[in-house]
């Protein structure tokens, strides 16, 4: 038996199976089946068995020795590419970028220590991908060294390519705990994330009105953070060459003596708040009333405190039953406290409690919800009383829900609407802190032995999340994120809280 191809004019050739025998001189021809309709490699297939080939299934023909995962790293390459965050860092290839480009994606496939990214890189396909494979430990520290002196350049390209002259900057300040004792910047400070005895390393970063980030600083863990307002502002002066451009940061940082120094620095402009005692004093002066809020949440007010700026006084009705709720709690839980404490003493009668002793329990009672002011304290030795000072409770009771928006821009660049939609961008910085901080890049804890390492591991993290944020951005139809979040915050209502986009309201079902 044969397969025999018959030439079929104008058509495909028709496919016969055919069994040839000879009976005498004559060659006769018998055709047992018509294949014409076979797909061409079940008709190989047949082929080669009736010339006698053993055929094996591909199951059995192949062992697969090892699988590695490969879509993360097409997706994080490729996304790094699109962004041309390579060519950023470095333009021209060398193996000090492929490095840096590696740890980068490890960071944000497996975020570890840079040993154990030596490892981890081989679970996947990115040693390959990048030809990385050979690499050690102590080649990545001087990949880091490396990064860290063109950190400069690649912060200035970034400037340039998302800000510009007048753009709104924001900018704030974290801190993350230290382990170990060789590194200079490692201080005992204001800890933010709660791991109490250990010294902190204090950064902070600058990114545009979208919380992308473009630079990042760090300092040591005493720093305060107002101290750090005038190098940022050299910086986006000096090094990225912005003539005119808007600081937004918190009334933790810029405070009254940052934004005085702001103020003679030409091209500088600024949106803030104020504090609660500022605010206090402007309602005690008359100068924010309830009967502004009547018709609208927000109104612009004037005072010969702030000469040259604009306040612009909010009340949200929902902030200020958040506040009157909280407060009761604490003073609930501080009241419960110090009657432990009023029993204690009544207790102790064949050996009173003396009034140091007794002062001492009640501080670090009263401290630990921060009430003490609205309290009255009587203690002598063997006694103890307090009552609540209503007094105090009913002027910090006034502030309730009002906060106050500051800025030295004039209303026809900055409506008042928009400073206060603006201020509360800051959100997006405060998510970078949280992405760089969560299981997601796990910039800490910080074991790196040197200063030098330390900055570069953070501006590693800085530049990690720099790609996520535009990930996600990509990636937002498939995954629980409000798409049309960016758009709505232009127009949102600056006051009110926000309201899930349709979109979002249709994931959420």
């Amino acid at each position: 038996m044969h397969i025999e191809w018959v030439p079929n004019r104008g058509w495909r050739p028709t496919i016969l199976l055919r069994e040839t025998w000879r009976e005498g001189k004559q060659v006769k021809k018998r055709t047992l089946a018509n294949l014409t309709k076979w797909p061409e490699e079940k008709v190989e297939a047949l082929r080669r068995v009736l010339r006698g080939e053993s055929l094996v299934s591909p199951e059995t023909a192949i062992a697969i020795e090892q699988s590695l995962p490969h879509g993360q790293v097409e997706a994080l390459l490729g996304t790094i590419r699109k962004l041309g965050l390579d060519a950023i860092v470095a333009s021209k290839p060398c193996r000090e970028r492929d490095l840096v480009m590696a740890m980068i994606a490890e960071r944000l496939i497996h975020p570890s220590s840079k040993l154990a990214t030596t490892r981890l890189m081989h679970t996947t396909t990115l040693a390959e991908e990048l030809s990385v494979g050979d690499t050690d430990e102590d080649e990545l520290y001087h990949a880091l060294d490396w990064l860290l002196a063109r950190q400069g350049r690649i912060e200035k390209k970034l400037a340039g390519r998302h800000l510009a002259e007048g753009s709104l900057v924001l900018y704030d300040v974290t801190s993350s705990y230290y382990e170990g004792r060789t590194c200079p910047l490692a201080r005992f400070g204001h800890d933010r994330d709660g791991e109490k005895g250990k010294p902190v390393i204090v950064y902070g970063t600058l990114t545009d009105r979208q919380g992308r980030p473009v630079a990042v600083s760090v300092y040591p863990g005493d720093t305060g953070d107002p101290t750090t307002i005038p190098d940022q502002v050299k910086k986006l002066k000096e090094r990225f060459g912005l003539d005119r451009v808007v600081l937004v940061g918190d009334r933790g940082m810029l405070t009254q003596t940052q934004i005085d120094t702001l103020k003679v620095s030409p091209g500088a402009g600024w949106i803030s708040a104020l504090r609660s005692s500022a605010i206090r004093d402007l309602v005690e002066q008359g100068n924010i009333q309830m009967s502004l809020f009547d018709t609208k949440d927000l109104a612009e007010i004037a005072s010969a405190q702030y000469p040259g700026e604009r306040l612009i006084a909010c009340f949200n009705p929902l902030l200020a039953d958040e506040r009157k709720r909280k407060r009761n709690d604490l003073l609930g839980a501080t009241e419960k406290v110090l009657t432990g404490i009023v029993n204690a003493v009544a207790r102790r009668t064949k050996t009173p409690l003396g009034k140091a002793e007794i002062g001492k329990k009640v501080g670090a009672a009263i401290n630990r919800f921060k009430m003490a002011k609205h309290f009255t304290l009587t203690i002598e030795d063997g006694l103890f009383n307090f009552t609540r000072n209503e007094a105090s409770i009913r002027r910090e009771e006034a502030l309730d829900g009002i906060y106050v928006i500051r800025t030295s821009e004039p209303a026809e660049n900055l409506s008042s609407e928009d400073a206060v939609r603006n201020y509360k961008n800051l959100a997006q910085v405060e998510r970078v802190f949280r992405t760089v901080k969560g299981i997601e890049l796990l910039v800490r804890p910080i074991w790196h032995r040197t200063e030098d390492h330390v900055k570069a591991h953070i501006f590693l993290c800085m530049l990690a999340y720099y790609v996520e944020w535009h990930m996600r951005k990509a990636l937002a139809p498939l995954l629980f994120d409000d798409e049309e979040l960016t758009e709505r915050r232009k127009v949102r209502h600056p006051v009110k809280p926000q309201e899930a986009s349709p979109s979002a309201k249709r994931k959420k079902t």
